[in-house]
């Protein structure tokens, strides 16, 4: 795990540049005695976990994509059925299902985007982590009385978390209205096809119902 952390850090420092990106010297690091490296396991989970929440995200968005392109290919099929339609009612059962099938592609969409805003929240609290981290390393070697602490000033890397958490904080509140407009979509597709069960009698037996 600790080989995985650091190279994450190097992506992320060289990605993210000065950005909450002070740092505790690794030389500092290595001057540590085991049992103080040992206090800092719950500074590494804390990363390790934030880094899992980043590849989540990143798997949310793929899975989103992969919905949207059977969304559309269900609306395709339902827009065929309409043109085959040979009667009234099968073509009032396909304009629903092609009813159903927009309202699912808009909502997929709305949804996706409040994903993407999600992931560059998670993204900016893997780097709240890392400011954690290094804060947490910079107490460890000051405890020890690593030669070259001294040097480091604890109250800069406290101030690098606190504004990191406040912009992540900020970040999460400016997806109110993503939030907002994926809801009100997903009312709307729910509505469409809760008409169209209702016209095929059973959802769960339509063709044209998918549920998430």
């Amino acid at each position: 795990m600790k080989r995985h952390l650091l190279l994450s850090l190097s992506l992320l420092t060289a990605a993210c540049g000065p950005s909450y990106g002070m740092r505790v010297p690794d030389a500092l690091v290595k001057k540590l005695p085991y049992e103080t490296r040992i206090e800092l396991l719950e500074a590494e989970n804390d990363l390790a976990l934030a880094i899992d929440r980043v590849d989540e995200a990143d798997n949310e968005i793929n899975r989103a994509r992969d919905n949207i392109r059977r969304a559309k290919s269900r609306q395709e099929a339902a827009e065929d059925e309409e043109d085959r339609a040979q009667d009234a009612s099968s073509r009032e059962v396909a304009q629903l299902a092609i009813a159903e099938s927009e309202a699912r592609v808009e909502y997929l969409r709305a949804h996706q985007r409040l994903n993407v805003g999600l992931r560059e929240v998670e993204q900016l609290s893997l780097r709240c982590a890392f400011a954690r981290f290094e804060l947490a390393r910079l107490t460890a070697a000051r405890k020890a009385k690593v030669q070259g602490s001294e040097r480091l000033e604890p109250k800069d890397f406290e101030e690098q978390v606190s504004e990191c958490e406040a912009a992540v904080k900020e970040e999460r509140a400016n997806l109110g209205g993503d939030t907002k407009e994926a809801q009100a979509a997903k009312e709307a597709w729910e509505a469409k096809k809760a008409a169209l069960a209702k016209k095929t009698f059973d959802a769960r037996a339509s063709p044209y119902v998918e549920n998430l």
